[in-house]
């Protein structure tokens, strides 16, 4: 009964309006995780709720939950996304399938590691929202974890590539790839909650810097 009548409520006219136009599903999915992404960023993760998101995307309740079904599915496909999304990008410019010298590689990781469309408030926000969250609810954490090990693993594969190539010695793929991951989450961190202080120019030399520090024959 919900789904056959949020079809038709899909296709109704709305108030002062002409006929609502029908968009295939995965543009209504991705409207309303973009609403979901205002509302966190705007009232915290534990006060959205699907009347705000609902509100927030022009849609009605039963449309979300035609396509979500629960507040909480919706939530956790909204993480989802925000994760791929930055996770994703990351990926492909490591595997490196444009970009085959490894120097400019590298300083096309950085630049979208601390580029506008990672560095966005609503982004940054919705992201620290989460991670908050993953210690208490396991599918947060799932989530989160699968895509933070697979960028791991592609990260110290390229600073494996790069010791390899530049003949450097006594320096751990691992370790570095740790540090390095550990310096981004900061830097986006300080990019948040203390943005006068801390410019994405500013953010994006100390980067540059531990990355030249490590690889001198790579940044220059």
């Amino acid at each position: 009964m919900t789904d056959v009548s949020s079809a038709v409520t899909e296709a109704l006219p709305e108030a002062g309006s002409k006929r609502r136009q029908i968009r295939p599903k995965a543009e209504r999915r991705q409207q309303l995780i973009d609403a979901t992404i205002r509302c966190i960023a705007q009232h915290g993760l534990s006060a959205v709720t699907m009347q705000m998101v609902t509100r927030d995307a022009g849609l009605s309740v039963g449309i979300a939950n035609l396509h979500f079904e629960s507040k909480d599915n919706l939530l956790k496909e909204t993480l989802r996304f925000v994760a791929e999304e930055y996770h994703g990008g990351q990926i492909e410019i490591m595997e490196g399938g444009d970009i085959p010298n490894l120097s400019e590689r590298l300083d096309a990781l950085l630049d979208f590691q601390l580029g506008r469309g990672v560095t966005q408030r609503q982004k940054m926000s919705v992201w620290f929202a989460y991670y908050g969250e993953a210690g208490a609810r396991p599918v947060y954490q799932k989530i989160v974890s699968t895509v933070d090990r697979l960028a791991a693993q592609k990260l110290e594969a390229l600073f494996t590539d790069i010791i390899r190539e530049g003949g450097y010695q006594g320096v751990d793929a691992r370790e570095l790839a740790t540090g390095y991951s550990a310096l981004i989450d900061g830097l986006h961190l300080g990019l948040l909650v203390t943005p006068r202080e801390l410019s994405k120019r500013r953010a994006r030399a100390v980067a540059r810097d531990f990355l030249r520090r490590a690889f001198p024959k790579h940044i220059y």
